[in-house]
């Protein structure tokens, strides 16, 4: 993949942060550091806009993780968590996050995604097709290979699970392998 990336290229930011949520969480029972996943993303271009797409739970835990993601510079868009007769839950941002990439394009020279979600190749190629260059950055082992295929560049956050993890004690945080890891921020 032959891309360009240099300090006056416009580029904006979409977390699927539920994606990445279950991803950590179920690949390695830890946390996704939001701020190193942040800088690598924008790669000392010129950030317009970054935001996430979260949910709302019932019972409100989530605040403080809103307050983190305001503090490193994302903004956040919410919902409510929709609950289904027969208990079932759903909270999808996948149509929001698409509009607003699409909504933005005209104004930036390059949109980072930032989810593995394969139900995201049409709005790669709706961009691409209007110039704008996408990037993916998520974990590879959870990712849509069609995505990632499509992507003009992939950022693989599982060659560098230390910089990208929060883990509950260093002891519990997964080994990095075949390659070093840059300390956690």
């Amino acid at each position: 993949m032959s891309i360009t990336k240099h300090k006056h290229q416009r580029v904006a930011v979409f977390i699927d942060t539920q994606n990445l949520y279950h991803s950590a969480k179920n690949l390695y029972s830890a946390r996704v550091n939001f701020k190193n996943l942040l800088t690598d993303a924008v790669a000392k271009r010129q950030l317009v806009r970054a935001k996430a797409y979260v949910v709302n739970t019932e019972s409100g835990d989530e605040l403080a993780f809103f307050d983190a993601l305001t503090k490193v510079g994302i903004d956040i868009k919410t919902k409510n968590l929709q609950v289904f007769a027969g208990g079932v839950k759903k909270a999808d941002w996948d149509v929001g996050m698409a509009i607003d990439a699409v909504s933005i394009a005209h104004k930036i020279d390059a949109v980072v995604l930032a989810t593995g979600d394969g139900d995201f190749v049409p709005l790669v190629k709706y961009l691409q097709a209007r110039e704008t260059q996408v990037e993916i950055i998520s974990f590879g082992k959870s990712s849509s290979k069609a995505l990632i295929e499509m992507a003009d560049d992939f950022i693989d956050m599982d060659k560098n699970i230390k910089r990208y993890l929060i883990c509950k004690s260093a002891s519990r945080c997964p080994r990095q392998h075949h390659r070093s890891a840059d300390k956690n921020i």
